[in-house]
């Protein structure tokens, strides 16, 4: 489904309480924070049931709330509204704390990417369940290990594939080999082997043994990686909404893991 996109998943619907409110309750991961009249922030979390959802929190900007919506931070958070269709208001209570991370230059970088990548790309209110736990599990990877760059290009990889861009890393599409495999075709996103490559070899993306899940600690193959799923990023997602620039915050992620 490369060249439609994403398939829509349809999210759990907000249900109607006692006052004729919509109402649901769930746990997420803050992308975003702006700030919204003089006391409050209107913010945006990415949960399992509801995908990407926006909503006001009053007093925001508090002492008591400010420091609990930081980017990256898990969240529990309920969501009211009179209408569905409405904004509506989030009340949050905090779940974890990613404040370690700031101490981190490099992990920091990665979670901004990660965050802001989000907000770029997911359709408001759609459920990717799938992407939600693998988000939880590279937040959490961050500055935890020295592998986490490799963990990242995975979860780039992940992204594409749950909004219809993904990459078919299995075989060759020339030759129909599995070793070997060191190009992408930026046309069909499908492995290519050195032979089958042939004079075209120039023309293709690199396929680094990283993309494939290696863990190795050669910043120079993440970087490959990286390139590859910019590319995908940049000629499939942000093609498809208008050729939008991706975030800064990748591009400074991707300066930080290869210069």
């Amino acid at each position: 489904m490369r060249e439609g996109g994403h398939k829509a998943t349809p999210c759990v619907p907000a249900v109607a309480v006692e006052d004729g409110r919509m109402e649901w309750r769930d746990e997420g991961t803050l992308l975003s924070v702006r700030k919204h009249g003089e006391t409050s922030v209107i913010i945006e979390v990415f949960t399992s049931a509801h995908g990407r959802h926006a909503g006001v929190v009053r007093g925001g900007v508090s002492r008591k709330i400010a420091p609990i919506l930081q980017p990256g931070s898990q969240i529990d958070v309920t969501w009211r509204a009179r209408l569905e269709e409405h904004i509506g208001a989030f009340t949050v209570e905090p779940v974890k704390s990613r404040a370690t991370v700031m101490s981190d230059r490099r992990a920091l970088a990665g979670l901004n990417a990660i965050t802001a990548l989000l907000s770029f790309a997911l359709p408001e209110r759609e459920a990717h369940p799938q992407l939600y736990a693998r988000t939880i599990a590279m937040l959490d990877l961050l500055g935890e290990t020295e592998a986490w760059p490799v963990g990242y290009l995975q979860w780039e990889r992940a992204l594409l594939d749950e909004l219809g861009y993904g990459l078919d890393l299995g075989a060759c599409a020339v030759t129909g080999d599995r070793d070997d495999l060191v190009y992408v075709s930026p046309k069909s996103g499908r492995a290519v082997s050195a032979e089958g490559a042939g004079d075209w070899a120039d023309k293709l993306l690199p396929l680094p043994e990283e993309l494939l899940g290696i863990v190795t600690e050669d910043l120079a193959g993440i970087g490959d990686g990286l390139r590859t799923t910019g590319y995908f990023l940049t000629h499939g997602l942000a093609h498809a909404q208008g050729d939008r620039p991706l975030p800064e915050a990748r591009a400074r992620l991707v300066d930080r893991l290869t210069r």
